[in-house]
Order: structure tokens, then C-alpha cells, then sequence
């Protein structure tokens, strides 16, 4: 109930910051929609706690609502489709308005929405990571609640974090367009390739493969995968989640050996959610954005905590490593001819 009464955007709000100034990419919008709302706000500022957990709340209210609204314009404005948006329903829970917003019908099963409310119960917060990292040290400046936010979405958008998921479906078309996903060796000599930067988006990485903090398993990723396997048979994605799980498997013996380590590894969330998301019929450009949406009550919580115990400002230690120079005249260097105009 709180969070239905909490989700009602100021007046207008949609049609003047998200249909009339459409994002092809829905984190920009949702970065800005942040920001925007600090302008409706009459004690944007005040960092007491009791003013900080209300604003949490409207903006953990608020961005499953601003990115389907964002979607539906990016939709109507970039892809030409039809301008559909549905309200939010104030007795649904927090999946089911999702998947009512940004389908055309607004239909839905139980078991899309319970699958659905376990990504964002697994998204929800997750100790030391990137965007919490930024909240707090934004949080530690005395901003407001809203920069705070705002930065972390920004974060949030870059493919290493929140964007791995994606990038992991990109990963899977390679692997199935370039392989013989039935065959080990096949599938093994792409993944080398893809190690190499020789494939793929020739960054080097297998995504969804490896953890910075977990080794010999990720609890996310093992509920999901569970969940995942069901549905998969279900919607007809058996072979999708089968060469998953081989990539899981030969990926991370491929990186043990790399590294000439018998350190366990394992697959991250990442690896089976965008399958998720896809298999709900999710498009890809709300994957993070549905991450966020899950996100953002961890970040006000880290949000809350730093501002109530820690009390000084985080700077980052820094040293130089380059080797030291003679320092040159400015009338004795090379001048750098600009390119022509």
C-alpha cells in the first residue's frame, strides 16, 4: 500500500521529461528522470532520516514506472510502434505491475510475475559492487538523495555491471551462430576464440563466467539456474539453456587453465538472467533497467547506513606509477599540429 500510494509521479511528469524528450537507451532516461524529480521535490535536501528513507521509498516506488513509460516511448519515437501505456495497478505487486505495464495486452501469468519477482529479490542489493560503491561515496559528500541515485544508475548502465546480462545473450549468438553447439570441441575452440579477441565483441571476457567475491558457487545464480531449466522447457528455450550450461562448464575450465590456477570458479547471475528476461519476453534494452528497478532499494539502504555512520567523505588513495620525467620548457616541446577543420 505504501509503495502504491508512493508511486504516483508529479503531475505531468510523464509527458514533459519522458515523452517529450524520448532516449533511445532507457538508463539515460532513467539517470534523468532521477534528476528531474529533485525539482519536485520541497526538501530535496534535508539528509535527515526520516526524509531520506521517504524518498527512498517514492524512488524505489517510481523506477519499475519511469522505465516502462521510458520504454514505451523509445518504442513509439525510435522503432515506430504504437504509443501504449498502461497505469499501474495500486493492489498488484511490484512484478506484476512490470509485466503489466510493458506488455501491449498487459496480460501476464502467476508464474511469469513469481519468476519475475525472484530476479528482482535476487538483484535487490548485493554488498560491495560498482553502483553501490558510487551511492555511498556520493552519499559520503553531503549530496542529495537524487545525485546519489542518479550516479548510480550511471553506473549501473556500464556493460561490466549491470549490463553483463546483455552481454552475456550476445555472447550466447555468437557461440550458437559460429559452433556446433552439440559438440564439445566445437564449442571449446569458440570460446578460445572469443578468449583471444579473435571473436565475438573481441573484448577478451566470457561473460557471466567468474565473481569477484564468490568461488565455488553464486547462490543467485543457482536459484535462478534452477528456475531458468523449469521454464526453459516450458517456453521452449531447452537448447539455449543447454548451451548455457555448457559454456558454463568448458568456459571455466578454459579460464582455470588460462590462469594455471585450481581455484574454484563459477557462473555468475548474470549468465542465466538475460535467458530469464528473454523467456519472459522482456526486450533487452529493459534488462538493466529491471536490474536497477531491483537495485535501487539496496543503494538506499547503503545510501541511509553511510550518511548515518559514516560520517566523512571518501577519497580514494592514489600513486603514480609512471616513471619520472625531466620536466620540459613549454617554449622548447614539439608543437602538436591539430588535425585540419
Amino acid at each position: 500500500q505504501i509503495l502504491a500510494h508512493a508511486r504516483q509521479m508529479p503531475a505531468a511528469f510523464t509527458e514533459d521529461m519522458i515523452l517529450k524528450a524520448p532516449s533511445r537507451n532507457i538508463m539515460n532516461q532513467l539517470a534523468r528522470s532521477v534528476l528531474a524529480l529533485y525539482s519536485f521535490d520541497d526538501n530535496a535536501d534535508d539528509a535527515s532520516p526520516e526524509n531520506i528513507l521517504r524518498q527512498s521509498i517514492e524512488l524505489i516506488a517510481r523506477f519499475p514506472l519511469i522505465a516502462a513509460n521510458a520504454l514505451a516511448a523509445k518504442r513509439h519515437y525510435f522503432d515506430g510502434d504504437s504509443l501504449i501505456l498502461h497505469n499501474p495497478e495500486p493492489e498488484l505487486s511490484v512484478a506484476e505491475n512490470i509485466l503489466r505495464m510493458i506488455r501491449p495486452d498487459a496480460a501476464y501469468t502467476p508464474e511469469e510475475a513469481h519468476l519475475l519477482d525472484l530476479m528482482l529479490i535476487l538483484h535487490a542489493e548485493h554488498s560491495s559492487n560498482n553502483s553501490t560503491f558510487v551511492c555511498r561515496a556520493m552519499s559520503s559528500s553531503g549530496t542529495d538523495t537524487y545525485s546519489a541515485i542518479a550516479g548510480a544508475v550511471g553506473s549501473l548502465k556500464g556493460p561490466l555491471h549491470g549490463g553483463a546480462n546483455a552481454k552475456v545473450m550476445e555472447m550466447l549468438h555468437y557461440v550458437r551462430e559460429n559452433t556446433d553447439p552439440a559438440d564439445d570441441g566445437s564449442v571449446t575452440d569458440y570460446l578460445n576464440r572469443l578468449l583471444d579477441r579473435e571473436a565475438g565483441d573481441h573484448s577478451g571476457k566470457l561473460y557471466g563466467l567468474g565473481h569477484a567475491v564468490y568461488t565455488m558457487s553464486d547462490p543467485r545464480a543457482v536459484m535462478l539456474k534452477k528456475y531458468a531449466r523449469s521454464m526453459a522447457e516450458k517456453k521452449g528455450f531447452t537448447a539455449d539453456f543447454e548451451l548455457l550450461e555448457k559454456i558454463e562448464t568448458l568456459g571455466i575450465r578454459l579460464l582455470q587453465e588460462r590462469r594455471r590456477s585450481d581455484t574454484p570458479m563459477c557462473a555468475n547471475v548474470d549468465l542465466y538472467s538475460g535467458l530469464v528476461y528473454t523467456m519472459l519476453g522482456i526486450p533487452e534494452e529493459l534488462f538493466t533497467p529491471l536490474f536497477a528497478s531491483a537495485r535501487i532499494s539496496g543503494w538506499c539502504a547503503n545510501r541511509i547506513e553511510e550518511i548515518l555512520t559514516g560520517k566523512r567523505i571518501m577519497r580514494p588513495a592514489y600513486r603514480a606509477v609512471t616513471i619520472r620525467g625531466e620536466y620540459v620548457p613549454i617554449e622548447a616541446r614539439t608543437p602538436q599540429l591539430l588535425p585540419e577543420a
